[in-house]
């Protein structure tokens, strides 16, 4: 397996891998990195469908990609998805999935041409005093020694990060910034989390800094992430032959380990409450997805609040029993065992009736029937106690919502904080308590705020491992996609590690699972690098720029040395094309 980048390698189609028709595949779970190294096996592989075959512990397919309708609860999105521009391998993959909406057309048509028409941007980022604007204003405010460490975290060397939280590398002064408010609500950071992780962020996405107050960057499906995305690739698989076997636990694989190889030589697995197990030999590919952030998930009704399932999940299990075998496979423990640090909650809020929608169009200043973006993103309630933050797609964000239906995402970084109306944690409030706290911040009377309640259903849903991808790690605590010696098998998903890369993302998914088919059939086609925004003068002057709100390099607060040499710098780039890109990105 090798990178490639330009468009040179980006339309070639790879020979066929010596040797693919005699072997099988086998993928533990249905998530997107498993769906995703499928599609790549049949696609560039080009392995026969029917030697394919998932093992997925659910009675469906889609992991953390999901969006259900409950025959009893109603809708129910655990999570969204916020994608862009630069997702190179998500991209690669989704130009060869048919549409399942449009004949003629893929999936990656489908979105360019809605995003083309119907670009999204916020109107109202965030919100204080029950709906009103909390006038972020697009600016970051940060200090000029919050800058300054924002800059050095940049500049790290991973090693220098291991093992450190975020709180590590940071003062209060960048805490109190309104990048500070955009980041953790946008990608659920906490000040606890990983350093490292953070850093990987800022460089991945460096090129997006400027549409973090407004989300002007992001991109969103028709629909929720199942039927736009996961519902179109289970389509290409069975077209294919893929073989699905739900209600499937992995249990344990088991490896040979030598001084020269390490192969997989059987998968244990528990099918519909019966033990089977099955056999492997040296042809026999074994994908594995170790570790999940959506397992254990507890859902509550209107009434009910979810329980907070602290038992060891199937996934967690898998991987202990493999990283039992040998110390590259990783360290789940890292990751699985601070419960306290990695849970949040989500809920799905359902309207009813025409009670609660001219509260949501007052905020986000747009139609929510329009079948266009509404929030734009997430709106943040920068004042509640359980840093409440919501949106709404474009509606109807589920095929089958009624048209006077809008379906709303609300989620809560602080699940054990009192809140500011209903005087619980969140993680013991039902979802009719859930809706009043979320009612009474979009400026709902407090006198109508326990009846008007009841215009809507809401679903909550507690994740205990949501961002434990996040906590603070070192080398060898994610097993290498295909880890040293290994001759049949790849770890794929989020708990598997690559180069330059970030979790919580649907590329990393992805860009896992088409690492590690490349990798064990030798696919001849590079794998599209990392987007390399972080290599461009230009990005970094331009998110330089947009930092300092305006502000001049010159502005900013330096030790008098520093100055100094400042000053010398900038008599020496007089006249030239340094001076000319500082001038042209305002930084002079």
């Amino acid at each position: 397996m090798y990178y490639s980048n330009g468009n040179y390698e980006a339309f070639a189609r790879p020979q066929k891998p010596e040797g693919v028709d005699r072997k099988s595949a086998y993928l533990v779970g249905a998530g997107l990195a498993s769906l995703a190294a499928a599609c790549f096996l049949v696609r560039d592989g080009q392995m026969k469908g029917e030697h394919i075959h998932i093992l997925e512990e659910l009675d469906i397919a889609g992991g953390a990609c999901d969006g259900i309708k409950d025959l009893q609860k109603g809708f129910i999105i655990r999570g969204g998805r916020e994608m862009e521009n630069h997702f190179e391998c998500l991209w690669d993959l989704f130009r060869s999935i048919p549409s399942i909406e449009t004949e003629g057309i893929s999936v990656l048509d489908e979105y360019y041409w809605l995003n083309k028409k119907d670009p999204n941007y916020s109107l109202m980022r965030a919100t204080v005093n029950r709906g009103e604007d909390a006038h972020t204003d697009g600016k970051f405010t940060l200090s000029d020694k919050a800058s300054m460490e924002i800059i050095q975290l940049f500049m790290s060397r991973d090693e220098s990060l291991y093992d450190k939280k975020i709180k590590d590398v940071f003062t209060q002064e960048f805490f109190e910034s309104n990048f500070w408010l955009y980041w953790r609500t946008m990608f659920a950071f906490e000040d606890w989390h990983s350093a490292l992780e953070m850093k990987l962020y800022i460089q991945r996405f460096i090129h997006h800094i400027g549409g973090l107050p407004d989300f002007s960057t992001l991109k969103f499906t028709k629909y929720n992430q199942y039927e736009s995305l996961i519902l179109p690739m289970i389509k290409y698989l069975e077209a294919h032959g893929v073989h699905f076997q739900y209600n499937t636990i992995v249990n344990n694989v088991i490896f040979e380990i030598n001084d020269d190889k390490k192969v997989a030589k059987q998968i244990v697995c528990t099918h519909n409450g019966k033990e089977e197990t099955i056999d492997l030999v040296e042809d026999d590919l074994v994908f594995i997805t170790n570790g999940s952030c959506t397992e254990n998930s507890t859902l509550g009704d209107d009434s009910n609040a979810p329980g907070l399932n602290t038992s060891e999940g199937a996934c967690w299990r898998l991987w202990r029993n493999i990283a039992a075998q040998d110390p590259a496979f990783g360290r789940p423990d890292k990751f699985c065992t601070n419960i306290d640090q990695t849970n949040w909650e989500s809920a799905t809020i359902t309207t009813l009736d025409n009670r609660i929608p001219p509260y949501i169009e007052k905020v986000c200043k747009r139609n929510p029937f329009s079948g266009k973006v509404v929030t734009g993103g997430i709106v943040t309630v920068k004042d509640s106690s359980w840093l409440m933050s919501y949106t709404l797609n474009r509606q109807p964000h589920f095929k089958e919502q009624a048209d006077n239906q809008l379906v709303v995402w609300v989620y809560g970084l602080f699940t054990n904080v009192e809140g500011d109306f209903i005087k619980k944690p969140m993680k013991e409030c039902s979802g009719n308590e859930i809706t009043q706290e979320w009612l009474y911040h979009l400026g709902v009377p407090v006198e109508e705020i326990p009846d008007m309640a009841n215009s809507a259903h809401c679903i909550p849903c507690m994740m205990p491992y949501i961002t434990s991808f996040f906590m603070p790690r070192t080398s060898g605590d994610r097993p290498k996609i295909v880890p040293e010696k290994s001759v049949n098998f790849a770890f794929i998903g989020q708990f598997s590690d690559t180069v330059r890369d970030t979790v919580f993302t649907t590329e990393y998914s992805v860009r896992t699972a088409m690492e590690a088919v490349y990798t064990l059939l030798n696919v001849d086609r590079g794998v599209p690098e990392v987007f390399a925004s972080c290599y461009d003068i230009r990005v970094l002057l331009d998110s330089t720029a947009k930092m300092l709100d305006g502000k001049k390099l010159t502005d900013v607060k330096l030790p008098m040395a520093t100055k100094l040499k400042v000053k010398s710098a900038m008599k020496e780039i007089s006249g030239t094309i340094i001076e000319e890109l500082l001038e042209r990105y305002k930084l002079i």
